[in-house]
């Protein structure tokens, strides 16, 4: 009985769970991308001889191929069997550390962590993972979405203080190269229980328990689809300011390197917690509300950097910070599945999670630059408040919309 259980492709059965803890585990190791480049950033530039705008542009581009990478597969996983596209991002992913950590020319090394790294490697590990695993649970969809998500925040909690500590020990050159030599051991491993093909779906391509609606809220897809991805791009230039600078912030005040590697964990930390949390109350009040929510939470937790600058205070609210935020990213999974056919989950839940991460590289970007110029990192606080409220207000807007035909929020589709 257990045995045929198992080996169910049902949703919602114990394959499924397996599945989404192997899902969790790529997840966790395709973050080493994102966050050994934060942590790196400091002694990268001092090496090149760079601006803090300037040693920026690795996770610029890590983050903009990481987005765009997404996209495509998106696409890809939904034609081909998901293990063997993910077994071959995974050896090219890790093999992208190993030309980082050689890289003689700065261009070299910023553009490895673009294309091997970010497009053709980490992109898999991300929105795939998040659209495959969504396929496979009905009853208690957001809380699978909310842990399978978290592992780009349980990343963010472990690798930046390890990282941090091999670079003090070994320098970033051999850091990355015993990152690179780590995934391509761990990776392909885990791919394995991913070989499996997803539940068949219906015509409508929806499921027996829901037909997605011809105009979602009353929208053109597509527009509901650009809205979407609006949002994702005005959240996460705000929540990008503390996650890529935090490591920096906290050298510039004379709390040293080690601290901000510390808030970032504890940030990240706390976001698991936020994503986990969040999924379990979107399967009862939905996406929409579930993004105004984290949405509110956020500009709240973002505005708490400004007056606060000693040690303490600011383990406190990145604390605040990470435990506000990180139920905004999956509740865009959440309101595709709800509004959309499940046959487009990849392409579109990938789409909205590229421009998450676009956000993430424009606002990393925008937030050096305005460094460079002020001294400071308070306007670039303030730059960040403001996209949120642009985020806040196509929530508000995006829930008005629901209310007003009468269109109740529900996770009650496959």
């Amino acid at each position: 009985m257990f045995v045929s259980r198992f080996q169910s492709s049902e949703t919602d059965g114990l394959y499924a769970w397996a599945r989404l803890w192997a899902a969790l585990g790529i997840m966790t190791i395709g973050g080493f991308g994102m966050y050994s480049c934060t942590v790196a950033l400091l002694p990268v530039a001092t090496d090149f001889g760079l601006s803090r705008g300037e040693a920026s542009l690795p996770y610029t581009l890590f983050t903009i191929g990481f987005g765009a990478g997404g996209i495509f597969y998106g696409w890809a996983t939904s034609r081909w069997n998901t293990a063997r596209v993910l077994l071959i991002a995974s050896l090219i992913y890790g093999s992208g550390f190993l030309i980082a950590s050689r890289a003689e020319a700065f261009w070299v090394y910023a553009v490895a962590f673009g294309l091997p790294i970010g497009f053709l490697g980490a992109a898999a590990t991300f929105s795939p993972l998040v659209a495959d695993i969504s396929l496979w649970f009905e009853r208690r969809r957001g809380f699978a979405i909310g842990i399978v998500i978290s592992g780009n925040y349980i990343a963010g909690s472990i690798w930046p203080p390890i990282t941090q500590a091999l670079i003090d020990a070994l320098g970033w050159r051999d850091t990355l190269m015993f990152i690179g030599l780590f995934c391509l051991s761990a990776m392909p491993v885990l791919t394995l229980m991913l070989r499996r093909a997803p539940p068949i779906l219906d015509d409508e391509g929806s499921g027996v328990h829901f037909v997605a609606p011809k105009r979602p809220l009353g929208f053109h897809r597509e527009t509901l689809q650009g809205l979407l991805c609006l949002a994702g791009v005005a959240c996460c230039v705000a929540m990008s300011m503390p996650q890529v600078h935090i490591v920096a912030l906290s050298s510039d005040l004379g709390l040293g390197a080690v601290h901000g590697a510390n808030m970032l964990a504890l940030m990240m930390a706390a976001g698991v917690a936020s994503r986990l949390i969040s999924g379990w109350i979107s399967d009862k009040i939905g996406g929409f509300r579930t993004l105004l929510l984290g949405s509110v939470l956020q500009l709240i937790a973002l505005t708490l950097f400004l007056p606060f600058d000693g040690l303490y205070p600011l383990y406190v609210v990145s604390f605040i910070f990470g435990l506000s935020q990180g139920g905004i990213v999956p509740s865009y999974a959440l309101i595709v599945r709800e509004n959309f056919p499940a046959r487009d989950a990849g392409w579109r839940i990938g789409t909205v999670m590229s421009f998450t991460l676009f956000g993430m590289a424009l606002g990393g970007l925008m937030s050096g630059m305005i460094h460079d110029v002020t001294g400071t990192y308070e306007a670039a606080f303030l730059n960040g408040i403001g996209w949120n409220l642009l985020n806040g207000s196509i929530a508000v807007f995006l829930l008005w919309r629901a209310k007003r035909l009468l269109i109740k929020p529900t996770t009650k589709s496959i």
